[in-house]
C-alpha cells in the first residue's frame, strides 16, 4: 500500500488543487463527482483530477490515505478539505471560496 500512498501524496504535494473523483472534470461519472467540478469550475480554478475509476488500488487507497470513506475528495494547499456534501455546503456559506483565497488561489467572484 506504501506504493500507493506515494502517489497520492505526489499528485497533492503537486498540485494546489486536487480533486479525487470518479471519472474526469470533462466527464464525472457520479452525480456528486460531478458536483464538485461544477463548484469547482464556477469559481474558476484550475484543479488536478485523479480518476479513481482507473485503478483499484487508487480507489481503495485513498479511502485510506485520507481515512475518508466516500469519493469524491477534495486537497487545497496540501490538506483534505472534504467530500461532496461538506464542500458543497462551504461553497454555499461563500466558506470554501475563502479558505482558497486564504490560501492563495484567486476564485472567480459573483457577478
Amino acid at each position: 500500500m506504501s506504493d500507493i500512498n506515494q502517489v497520492i501524496s505526489n499528485h497533492i504535494t503537486g498540485n494546489d488543487i486536487v480533486l479525487f473523483m470518479k471519472g474526469t472534470k470533462d466527464f464525472p461519472q457520479c452525480g456528486f463527482s460531478g458536483q464538485l467540478v461544477q463548484i469547482l469550475t464556477y469559481l474558476g480554478v484550475d484543479y488536478h483530477d485523479v480518476n479513481v475509476l482507473e485503478s483499484d488500488a487508487m480507489r481503495n487507497g485513498i479511502k485510506e490515505f485520507t481515512n475518508w470513506p466516500t469519493i469524491p475528495q477534495l486537497y487545497v494547499k496540501g490538506e483534505f478539505v472534504g467530500g461532496c456534501d461538506i464542500v458543497r455546503e462551504m461553497f454555499q456559506a461563500g466558506e470554501l471560496q475563502d479558505h482558497m483565497t486564504e490560501k492563495g488561489i484567486a476564485v472567480r467572484q459573483p457577478a
